[in-house]
């Protein structure tokens, strides 16, 4: 009796188990796609951390300056400006009790100056401070200052 081919040792094949070049394709490409819709979903996110960080930089500033009114009996003129936080004004009206009150210039989220003018156009009666947002543009819309409030849209 003749033995059955597919039980011959010779004639059996041996089976390669593994991963083909488009099984390996498709995984990569699927696994490149989520990674895109996890960032692009996640994109905003700096955006918002920027945001909240100027506010947070505003509010620092500020109680800077309460402290240099509270030393030097007055604030800063607009000519002397947020420098008088670290360094001894040299234009008029000279304070006589000057300290300083930060060690350097703070720089917004987006690598322009905070700016500071007394009195200020949103706040005749004080002085306005503010960044001027992603734009860097001086009076633009999306300016962030003591004047607005921190946005929750979550």
């Amino acid at each position: 009796m003749k033995t059955p081919s597919f039980l011959h040792p010779a004639r059996q094949t041996t089976r390669r188990r593994g991963f083909t070049l488009f099984e390996m394709l498709l995984v990569l490409t699927i696994i490149g796609l989520l990674m895109g819709l996890v960032i692009y979903n996640l994109g905003h996110v700096a955006d918002d951390a920027k945001m909240e960080r100027a506010h947070a930089d505003i509010l620092t500033l500020r109680e800077a300056l309460s402290a240099y009114q509270m030393t030097c009996g007055m604030l800063p003129t607009t000519e002397q400006g947020l420098k008088a936080l670290w360094s001894r004004p040299t234009s008029e009206p000279l304070p006589q009790n000057w300290s300083k009150q930060m060690d350097a210039e703070t720089k917004d989220p987006w690598g322009n100056s905070y700016q500071y003018v007394n009195p200020g156009k949103h706040n005749p009666d004080g002085y306005d401070l503010y960044s001027m947002g992603p734009s860097g543009q001086p009076d633009a819309p999306d300016a962030i200052g003591n004047w607005t409030t921190v946005s929750t849209n979550q």
